[in-house]
Parts: structure tokens; C-alpha cells; sequence
């Protein structure tokens, strides 16, 4: 049986003595396991860690702002540095899922590892977990998290990775999320693509498209909180769906697909099960808030066959 508290003896005792008198950075990303990584960290060489968190103009609404409050509560700073117009220029005109992922990857790395160096930092920490390792390994899709199974040296990025939690699924994280002391709103968390929203708008990645994607999945969180889905999102597709406007005059609009599954470790799922009511009650939001969405349909698909994020 799996025993958090054994474990958080375990890695901080490694780290402390891999790390030595180096510094080491963490990214967060609001996600449990970047957290975990990072309060693993800070409990192992406390002051030598440096927390930041990348804003890539591609994460959910407010995130950075609470990723700084949650930390600052168990007594972490978090510096929020501004990169959004890197990535979207590295994700410009592409439309490929893979290219996009690759396209996210190298601008990723890139980033951290001049933050690296600009901090003087020897290590960089990074929250890859089991599922993240399976998946690559299945060529399900490429995590961008896992370089060496995809051929790409960490050492190229001027980065010497430490991975603790690289043997544990998501389950396993939140044990340790809780052991830590990490608030509710960190252990809880629904899961978050690296790449970020990028993976749930299907073809171009663009500013715009991405504000949408944005709103809508405000709404889908917001009226789907009290059934604590494993995961629950918006995608926007590549495609528009002909409506009428309020005086009757016809558009084209864009469509949104809303998913929500629930699942143990991410590697299958089943679909959430809505009431009509609920489902109504997404269409009515996200057509009447979220400027140029004239659909809404509700994804049914378990994994297998399908994955849980888009692309």
C-alpha cells in the first residue's frame, strides 16, 4: 500500500542530496503536480528553490494570480514572469496537434532554461507523472514532459531534470499533495495539459481563440463544481455552425464542445452523466456569455477509443 508520508521522507532525503548546495527552479502550473513537486522541494532545501510560474498566455482564467495566493499561504514565493507572445508566435499557423505539441515543447524548455540561468539555478524539478510516462511510451500522443523517450537530450536546453514523482499516478499525487499541507483548492484540482489550452482548441492557436476557450471553460467549471468530475472542459473546434442573431438575421458562429469524464488514474475514463437540465443550463451559458459561440454539443466518447483532451 502506497504511504505518502513515507514517501515525502523519501524524496526530500534524495533531493536534498542530489541537489546539495545548487539551486534548483520548479515551474508551476497550477496543477497537483507541479505543487506537489514544488512544496516537496521547498521542504527539502527550502531558500535554494526558485518557484516560477510561466505565463504562456494559454492557462485558464486567473490562474497565475492563484498560484501566488495558494503558495503564499504555505509560506512560498512564486514569481510570475510574461511569455505569451513567445508561444503564440511559436504556435502561429500551426494546426497539426503534434506539430503544436512540439511547436509548445521547444518554446517550454527554452523558456526554463534561460530561466535557469538567469537564476543561477543547476536543476530544474518538473511534476512528470506515470500516466505522462505511459502514454509517451504507448504513442498515445507526445507528453511534452518526457524528452528523453522522444529523442530530445534535457542537456540541449542547458537542463538537469529531477522528476520525483515520475513513479506515481494521479491518485498517489493527491495523497502527497495532502501530506504536504497543500490547500483543498491545489489537492483537488482537475487535471491541466502542459501545453495548456492550446490542446483543447483545435487547429490554429490564437490569441483570440484561445480568450474563447477560455470563457467557456469558466462557465463549464463553475456549473460543474459540485460533481467533482476528474476532468471537466471546453474545446473550440476548427469549424462553424450556421445561427440567427436576436433580430433574426442569419451567422456563423463558432461551436463548443464541452467534456467531462471521470476516471481513477487518466489512463481510461467514462464520460460524466448529465442531467438534461444540466446540459441546458451549459448551452444557455456559453451561447448567451461567450462572444461568437452559436453551439454547444457535449462529448459522450469513453477513453478508449477516444483521449480525454482533445489533441
Amino acid at each position: 500500500m502506497f504511504d505518502p508520508q513515507q514517501f515525502v521522507a523519501d524524496q526530500t532525503a534524495e533531493m536534498r542530496s542530489v541537489v546539495g548546495e545548487e539551486r534548483a527552479l520548479v515551474a508551476l502550473s497550477g496543477g497537483v503536480d507541479s505543487a506537489v513537486v514544488a512544496a516537496l522541494a521547498h521542504q527539502a532545501i527550502g531558500d535554494q528553490l526558485i518557484s516560477l510560474f510561466i505565463d504562456d498566455g494559454l492557462m485558464r482564467e486567473d490562474e497565475g494570480q492563484m498560484v501566488v495566493d495558494a503558495f503564499a499561504g504555505v509560506g512560498m514565493e512564486v514569481h510570475i514572469i510574461d511569455r505569451a507572445d513567445d508561444f503564440f508566435a511559436a504556435l502561429a499557423g500551426i494546426s497539426d496537434p503534434e506539430e503544436k505539441r512540439m511547436a509548445f515543447r521547444d518554446t517550454f524548455y527554452k523558456t526554463l532554461g534561460a530561466a535557469v540561468r538567469d537564476n543561477g539555478a543547476t536543476f530544474l524539478l518538473q511534476g512528470t507523472i506515470a500516466a505522462d510516462v505511459i502514454e509517451t511510451q504507448r504513442g498515445v500522443k507526445t507528453q511534452h514532459n518526457i524528452l528523453e523517450q522522444i529523442g530530445l537530450d534535457p542537456g540541449s536546453y542547458g537542463l538537469q531534470m529531477l522528476e520525483p514523482l515520475r513513479e506515481l499516478f494521479k491518485p498517489e499525487v493527491r495523497q502527497v499533495a495532502a501530506e504536504l499541507g497543500l490547500p483543498e483548492t491545489i489537492c483537488q484540482r482537475m487535471p491541466f495539459p502542459g501545453p495548456g489550452l492550446a490542446t483543447r482548441v483545435v487547429g490554429e492557436v490564437t490569441p483570440e481563440r484561445v480568450a474563447t476557450v477560455r470563457a467557456a471553460t469558466v462557465i463549464v467549471e463553475e456549473e460543474l463544481v459540485e460533481l467533482r468530475p476528474f476532468q471537466a472542459f471546453a474545446v473550440l473546434l476548427n469549424d462553424r455552425a450556421t445561427g440567427l442573431t436576436d433580430t433574426k438575421q442569419r451567422e456563423f458562429g463558432q461551436i463548443i464542445v464541452v467534456r467531462s469524464v471521470e476516471s481513477e488514474d487518466a489512463m481510461t475514463a467514462v464520460p460524466t452523466e448529465l442531467s438534461w437540465n444540466q446540459l441546458q443550463r451549459l448551452q444557455e451559458r456559453i451561447c448567451a456569455e461567450v462572444p461568437g459561440v452559436i453551439k454547444v454539443l457535449y462529448d459522450l466518447t469513453p477513453k478508449p477509443p477516444s483521449t480525454i483532451e482533445y489533441i
